[in-house]
């Protein structure tokens, strides 16, 4: 099959500050890749540097047959891309609706049809489509930003820690959400920091270390790979005692210049 988005030496970085050193990856039609790693490791620089936010200095970025290198966020909404951002990702003074109209502002026709098969897939927004987003948990915020990346009909779907801080029951019921995205036709690159629950329902998945890939594998081999469970899954090395090489988790804080969030578009 070949790949929706096809990723090819990428760099980037904030000035003289250098991020990601040369990543290639891909992403088919209809498939969850997921990128996971160490702090620092390059991975929300990188999904800036593919949707726009965040101009590469090196690599080539292609979309569906298409080279977007350096496009605009804007223009990476109209080619078919929507990216949701770790946080800043709603509208909190609108209501869940109104954020739903705000992510089909380029849609010339079909806007409530749209929001109501989305709004089928995500029931605790259809139960209460006035309420402010303000007043939603943080699941309830992070299941409004993805519908509302959606309203454009996307063909790939970029998302930043999408269960950053939630309870597990909250992380369950998002990654069976995204799985429905999946299999809707839509194609999904995360950055995850539980690193077992998304690689648990991924296609394939990357394994980030100091802006390079240093393993590319499925998601089922990256869960049975011995190295990869030692150092960002937290599984205990037989060989060494008192040591359960968990890592504290594989969240994405980069020590960088602050970069504002551009949001769905």
């Amino acid at each position: 099959m070949s790949a929706l988005l096809e990723v090819t030496e990428v760099h980037a970085g904030y000035g003289d500050v250098k991020i990601v050193h040369g990543i290639s990856l891909q992403v088919a039609p209809s498939e969850i890749v997921t990128i996971i790693g160490p702090n620092g490791a390059g991975k929300s620089t990188l999904l800036k540097a593919i949707f726009g936010t965040l101009r590469p200095t090196r690599g080539s970025v292609v979309l569906d047959g298409a080279d977007v290198t350096g496009w605009p966020a804007h223009r990476m909404v109209q080619a078919g891309a929507a990216f949701v951002p770790q946080t800043n990702n709603v509208f909190p003074s609108l209501s869940i609706k109104e954020n739903l109209e705000m992510g089909a502002f380029r849609r010339a026709s079909g806007v409530a049809q749209r929001m109501e098969e989305l709004l089928a897939q995500f029931p605790d927004l259809a139960r209460r489509p006035g309420e402010l987003a303000s007043r939603l948990s943080g699941g309830q915020r992070q299941a409004l930003a993805m519908c509302r990346a959606l309203m454009l009909d996307p063909r790939l779907l970029l998302v930043d820690e999408p269960t950053a801080a939630l309870s597990p029951v909250m992380r369950e019921q998002l990654f069976a959400q995204i799985e429905a995205i999946r299999d809707s036709g839509v194609a999904i690159l995360m950055v995850e920091q539980n690193a077992r629950e998304a690689l648990a329902i991924s296609d394939r998945g990357y394994v980030l270390v100091n802006g390079q890939v240093a393993v590319e594998d499925s998601g089922r081999a990256l869960l049975d790979n011995p190295d990869v469970g030692r150092m960002f899954l937290g599984r205990m090395d037989p060989d060494v005692t008192g040591d359960t090489g968990d890592t504290g988790g594989t969240e994405d804080v980069e020590t960088t210049p602050a970069e504002p969030d551009e949001g769905t578009r």
